[in-house]
């Protein structure tokens, strides 16, 4: 498919289509993360840019930083079956499961702390 023919998207399609301001496209912009061409004032946005905006989306909602996001973008590479990007995609996975882990762990400590000091404050009310 080449330019030409290529699907294209305005920075408005992009914000209604994925339930964000346009603003919080631009912030994608100036993190070096989206780059639309330009033609005059518009900003013209292709399929390709459409699915990094997914990607950074979703890398958010994972947890991920904008770096770890970038680092992932940047491996997109669909002549290679995008096996690298994937292969760190699983490794982010990991981490973050096993981060997310260790707050589960430490929020199931404090619940055990707040449930003692729950008790303590009653039993010292009924003596």
């Amino acid at each position: 498919m080449n330019a030409e023919t290529q699907t294209t998207h305005t920075i408005s399609d992009l914000a209604r289509d994925f339930d964000i301001t346009t603003r919080t496209i631009r912030f994608y912009e100036e993190a070096g993360l989206l780059e639309p061409r330009r033609e005059g004032q518009q900003r013209i946005y292709t399929d390709a840019d459409r699915v990094k905006l997914k990607l950074i989306l979703r890398g958010k909602r994972l947890g991920f930083s904008l770096a770890e996001s970038r680092d992932i973008i940047e491996m997109y590479d669909p002549s290679s079956g995008n096996e690298r990007q994937l292969n760190a995609l699983l490794s982010k996975i990991r981490e973050r499961r096993e981060q997310l882990n260790d707050q589960m762990r430490e929020l199931q400590l404090m619940q055990v702390e707040l449930d003692e000091a729950e008790q303590r404050c009653l039993d010292a009310m009924n003596h």
